[in-house]
């Protein structure tokens, strides 16, 4: 009976294991564990999964690094994305008209079009600005910090239009001893 258990915790323990992080999330915080995971749907239709990495400090909102990969569903194009973003950051009412403007023009410019499973992913440098990446690859860093918290605003300020996405991702987002 005993070897019968002990067969059946290793064959179940690998659906219990915690998430790996990918290389790149590994090299930005170090001790990446994932804070939570959600789906963004626009009218029923699935546009992307999205992943918040945090390191053992766990997450606050005045800014400590983090990572939040979103793994596409369908083909978008980069300006697309780039548009949607910037009307989240004046949803969230960051930054002032002329800000959005030269940041929706940074975005058009980094931004590439998606396809089905392409992940962007975008790590909060806290004080300095965002590095973006692209399945991994380093797309660019913008050294802003305004910036920086508007982008990010999008998912994790308590104004977010997707409030239900934000918990998901910040469901375990406290300090780890």
């Amino acid at each position: 009976m005993r070897a019968w258990l002990i067969a059946l915790w290793l064959l179940c323990a690998p659906l219990y294991a915690a998430p790996v992080a990918p290389a790149y999330v590994g090299q930005e915080l170090g001790a990446a564990r994932l804070s939570g995971q959600g789906n963004y749907t626009w009218f029923g239709l699935k546009i992307y999964a999205a992943e918040l990495w945090l390191g053992p400090q766990g997450y606050a909102a005045d800014g400590v690094p983090l990572v939040l990969e979103l793994r596409y569903a369908r083909a978008l194009n980069g300006a697309r994305i780039a548009d949607a973003s910037a009307e989240q950051m004046a949803h969230i009412g960051a930054g002032s008209p002329a800000q959005r403007s030269a940041w929706l023009a940074q975005m058009k410019a980094i931004f590439p079009d998606v396809q089905d499973g392409t992940r962007l992913a975008g790590v909060l440098l806290p004080g300095q600005g965002v590095r973006f990446y692209r399945d991994g690859q380093l797309l660019a860093t913008v050294p802003d910090p305004a910036f920086a918290r508007a982008f990010f605003g999008i998912w994790l300020d308590p104004a977010t239009s997707a409030p239900k996405l934000r918990e998901a991702l910040l469901r375990d987002a406290a300090m780890r001893p």
